[in-house]
């Protein structure tokens, strides 16, 4: 049996890193089985979902190395999900119920009183046809509820009823129905919460393995009840822990610091998004993996742990940072000569600036260091002035090259009798205008005895 998995976010706003981690949980899962991936928007929330965040999902996705076999959209397919929900009420599983919010919360606290769990009574069920066609008179729709099997015959008699799997991540889950409300399917304006549409399209497009995150298990035993309804084997689930903020908060599209678009606006590579997204939390060590081969290479769904994964995203700077230190010329030379950098010193330059920089636009400033010089001449104390001006004057003839810099500072240790820091720092004040940076031995050569004399203080 071919691997078929999905990805069915609701497109109300940027996906975040945490979306993306399941995102990848199926897609290199699908990739490593040899199977399917299907991008599927769940964009039945009319009033909230755009085609504007579906657009960027898509184009997050793409940057992330996640390429879909098939795109669907929930909205396109209503005609399927009322055919199921009527198959569902001609079978009696779908009752309508007529409580406003108000009126199910007082029932809530009651229970809660009477120390029973706030799981739905089935009230409606005791419904004559008389009192629903007061309650239309009244003008009150109805929202519909999915009949769970947890019962033996009288549904207001219900009893444990465990509903058991293999999780392809957890192992063993069991679900108790006795524990759960009837989930509400169809609102009261007719439209469809996720859990419908979501089973009805995982029957129709052959989906094998449901990934998500560990928030959606207790559903699961409701969803394998709802397959079995309408006459489906359900698919295998599996359910990979959460990331949550540094401070143990869950991650939301609503604040939109961590999303997969201001990450990248920001300059973080995708394989640091991908690797962290992907790694952390899981008994693999956290690394950069330099493409997706090797990420789909060393991924093991059931390495994720039980427990939260906290993300910091202090983090994807130093996994950037060494993506950047390993990264090549050839993979950088595009988005380098749109930051003005290319020419026969192009490659030098990045060899020599790649183990300096957090970002690779931050190339773009060092380009103007061996090119223009500093912002601002360096400012030295009167005695390592004269000592660089010195210094300048013992420059070796050209042709230079990665010797060139030793060669000129053992003169210089020879002629003046400095050594160490207070050798090494004046000349590279003078040189970059920063205390710190890429070997020096590597800039020499890129600026030339010309460039390099124009420094002189």
């Amino acid at each position: 049996m071919s691997v078929t998995v999905r990805f069915a976010p609701s497109p109300t706003g940027n996906i975040h890193i945490g979306n993306a981690r399941t995102a990848l949980f199926n897609w290199l899962f699908a990739r490593k089985q040899g199977g399917r991936f299907i991008l599927r928007f769940d964009d039945t929330d009319t009033a909230r979902s755009t085609r504007a965040y579906a657009d960027q999902i898509e184009a997050d996705l793409r940057w992330l190395g996640i390429e879909p076999d098939h795109v669907e959209r929930q909205s396109e397919r209503v005609a399927r999900y009322d055919e199921a929900a009527e198959r569902l009420k001609a079978a009696g599983l779908l009752y309508a119920c007529y409580e406003t919010p108000d009126e199910l919360e007082r029932r809530r606290r009651i229970r809660l009183q009477r120390r029973l769990p706030p799981v739905y009574g089935r009230e409606a069920l005791r419904l004559t046809d008389e009192e629903k066609a007061e309650f239309e008179a009244e003008g009150r729709k109805p929202h519909w509820r999915f009949l769970l099997p947890n019962f033996t015959s009288d549904p207001m008699s219900p009893q444990r009823t465990e509903m058991v799997w293999d999780d392809t991540i957890r192992g063993s889950e069991t679900v108790d129905l006795a524990s759960l409300s009837d989930p509400v399917l169809v609102r009261e304006d007719g439209s469809y919460l996720y859990t419908l549409p979501s089973v009805v399209d995982d029957i129709d497009m052959g989906v094998t393995h449901v990934i998500r995150g560990d928030d959606h298990i207790t559903n699961t035993g409701a969803q394998i009840a709802l397959f079995r309804a309408l006459g489906a084997t359900e698919p295998a689930f599996g359910h990979h822990n959460l990331l949550t903020t540094a401070s143990g908060e869950g991650l939301s599209k609503r604040t939109g610091a961590l999303s997969i678009r201001k990450l990248r606006e920001d300059g973080i590579e995708a394989m640091s998004v991908a690797s962290l997204a992907t790694l952390i939390g899981t008994s693999e060590a956290v690394s950069a993996k330099p493409d997706m081969a090797a990420l789909i290479a060393d991924f093991d769904i059931s390495s994720s742990s039980k427990s939260a994964a906290k993300f910091d995203p202090a983090e994807l700077v130093v996994l950037n940072r060494a993506l950047l230190r390993d990264m090549p010329f050839d993979a950088a030379r595009e988005r380098l000569a749109a930051l003005g950098i290319e020419g026969p010193k192009a490659e030098p330059f990045w060899i020599a600036v790649r183990g300096n920089i957090e970002l690779l636009n931050d190339a773009r400033g060092w380009w103007t260091i061996v090119t223009r010089g500093p912002d601002a001449a360096a400012v030295l104390d009167p005695q390592d002035e004269a000592f660089v001006r010195e210094a300048f004057d013992l420059l070796p003839p050209e042709p230079w090259d990665r010797e060139t810099w030793k060669q000129w500072t053992d003169t210089v240790k020879q002629e003046t009798g400095r050594k160490g820091k207070a050798l090494f720092a004046p000349l590279r004040l003078a040189l970059t205008g920063v205390p710190s940076g890429p070997e020096l031995a590597d800039l020499l050569p890129l600026l030339g005895r010309e460039e390099t004399l124009a420094r002189r203080p």
